[in-house]
């Protein structure tokens, strides 16, 4: 019985569930990942080019991360509210959630598909682009956007997976894209001497391949909810209740293309493209440990959120310090190894001696605060797992809205080049401890 499946949040032992949920998805984050890591490898290793088109590739980061955000309002905001319902043991509320969720992120694709289309050219300018780096920008750029609706199914439906606790499937959903996007690479940018257009081809085929997979196990006998027709049609009451919560997560990746945008203009201006180039790496970086770390908490959050629907309070406590434990291990573990070797990270993604000796300086200063970075996210999936839209709002908004882009803004006036490096230390030491202790004081309200 599918049932049985879900009854599980509720009676096996922690550490264990954890583990089964949350491996298979740390390894679908992981590969996730490879779409951009693996682009800007191939990228980054052209010969001749390499430096400029792997800058270009970082300016058009920020149009990429604003259209997989977009998925977060209907997958970040609906999964939870499923999963939440089916702790209540309430199949058709999840299914109409997941229906509304289907129709929303139809109706975004479309429209984003034509705005975007129709404004990249000053957006890309605005991104931190010259006259040296645009063409490589738009060439990626315009290709990407047209795969923009299988992006929102793959990455927004997915979650819809993970929260029945099926992460298996939805690891296998990403694996299918990934391994395509590895292999599609270099046959595209160097087989067919595409370069740039050919790593946005490999990867609006990956994403295609990832959201055929979804859509087929969400309407299969496999998935204990499914898409129905009878479901599609949008509720004013579903979709703010949606938006609500998903909002939070919408701010924590859509706020990141903002960072991106802020940092890249500012780097231009104090310093040049090869600064821009060092972000550009060092954000890859930086992903290697945030994006696992997000495949951990979406795979703990449906226990989070099955129990306190079914309001297993003591369930919830457990679950929230065993994932502190991983959570601020694994950042303190990341954070030794990026201050000891550096340039081991660096020479993943470039062979240009300038900015292996840039990145090389400055990437113990950017990561310097990650190692307390582990609090946040713990304190973040908690909100947006038990629908404390509010909280979970303030939470996406203190690191990078309230904190780190206004010092992105005004170190450089006192530091130069440098006061934007020092801003994300500074930012993240000071908004995980803000988290962790709203998060100490809502577990201790929590009945029994």
């Amino acid at each position: 019985m599918q049932e049985l499946k879900g009854s599980r949040m509720g009676t096996e032992k922690i550490p264990k569930l954890m583990m089964e949920l949350a491996i298979p998805s740390i390894i679908a984050q992981v590969i996730n990942i490879l779409y951009n890591i693996v682009d800007r490898m191939y990228i980054g290793h052209i010969p001749d080019v390499g430096a400029v088109a792997l800058t270009g590739l970082g300016i058009s980061a920020p149009l990429v991360l604003i259209i997989s955000a977009f998925s977060s309002f209907a997958g970040g905001g609906g999964a939870p509210l499923a999963a939440i319902a089916l702790g209540k043991n309430d199949k058709n509320e999840a299914e109409k959630i997941l229906g509304n969720a289907f129709s929303m992120l139809t109706l975004m694709a479309v429209v984003l598909t034509i705005v975007f289309t129709l404004i990249k050219e000053p957006l890309l300018y605005l991104f931190g682009a010259s006259d040296v780096t645009f063409n490589y920008a738009n060439d990626y750029t315009s290709i990407y956007i047209m795969g923009t609706i299988f992006v929102q199914y793959a990455l927004g439906l997915n979650l819809f997976i993970t929260s029945q606790g099926k992460t298996k499937n939805a690891m296998f959903s990403v694996l299918i894209g990934a391994i395509a996007n590895i292999i599609l690479d270099p046959i595209f940018i160097f087989g067919f001497d595409m370069g740039v257009q050919g790593a946005a081809i490999a990867t609006v085929i990956s994403q295609t391949l990832s959201a055929i997979y979804v859509l087929r196990f969400l309407t299969s006998e496999h998935s204990i909810i499914r898409i129905r027709k009878k479901n599609m049609g949008l509720e004013i009451g579903l979709i703010k209740r949606i938006v609500s919560l998903g909002i939070s997560p919408f701010i924590m990746q859509a706020t990141e293309s903002a960072i991106v945008i802020v940092f890249n203009t500012g780097l231009l201006k104090y310093g040049g493209d090869l600064y821009v180039g060092s972000m550009t790496i060092m954000q890859s970086i930086m992903q290697l440990l945030t994006v696992p770390l997000q495949g951990f908490t979406q795979g703990v959050q449906p226990i989070i959120s099955y129990n306190y629907g079914a309001g297993n309070y003591k369930r919830v406590r457990e679950t929230v310090r065993h994932s502190m434990k991983v959570t601020v291990g694994l950042t303190v573990s990341y954070f030794l190894l990026v201050l000891f070797v550096p340039g081991l990270f660096a020479r993943i993604f470039t062979t240009n001696s300038d900015l292996l000796a840039l990145v090389t300086r400055v990437l113990p200063i950017y990561m310097g605060g990650m190692w307390l970075f582990g609090v946040q996210m713990s304190a973040q999936m908690f909100f947006v797992g038990v629908g404390e839209a509010k909280k979970s709002l303030f939470i996406a908004l203190l690191r990078k809205v309230i904190i780190l882009i206004p010092l992105a803004l005004i170190l450089p006036n006192y530091f130069d080049v440098m006061g934007i490096y020092y801003s994300e230390p500074i930012a993240d030491i000071l908004s995980a401890t803000t988290s962790g202790i709203l998060l100490y004081m809502t577990l201790r309200k929590l009945p029994g």
